[in-house]
């Protein structure tokens, strides 16, 4: 699956989903593009976002766009507070449809 690390999410996370194609948004040429037009810049060339902004799910019709979205809910953005989420995300990978978006919820420790 083709992934697109959104700018605020810890580009080390790229490391930690194995077995898919992982980039981040200034990989990907997307660096500062707003919610909206990121996600129509992604569209086509990405399959799933994943980000921490809790605020995506309220300003996006996210099923009029053929991508889906994984927003990770923790205390922070560090890789650090983020690792723990990623056998939930690999998980929710499998499942995640075109259109849906998806809320993990980071364990913390």
């Amino acid at each position: 699956m083709r992934l697109l690390l959104d700018e605020c999410v810890a580009r080390d996370l790229k490391r930690d989903l194995i077995g898919h194609e992982v980039a981040t948004a200034v990989e990907a040429g997307f660096k500062g593009l707003e919610n909206g037009a990121l996600l129509r810049a992604a569209w086509g060339k990405h399959d799933v976002l994943i980000t921490v902004d809790q605020n995506l799910q309220f300003q996006q019709n996210i099923r009029s766009l053929q991508i889906a979205v994984i927003i990770l809910v923790a205390g922070g953005i560090t890789y650090d507070d983020l690792k723990l989420s990623i056998p939930q995300v690999l998980e929710a990978l499998k499942i995640i449809q075109v259109g849906e978006m998806l809320r993990i919820e980071v364990p913390r420790t």
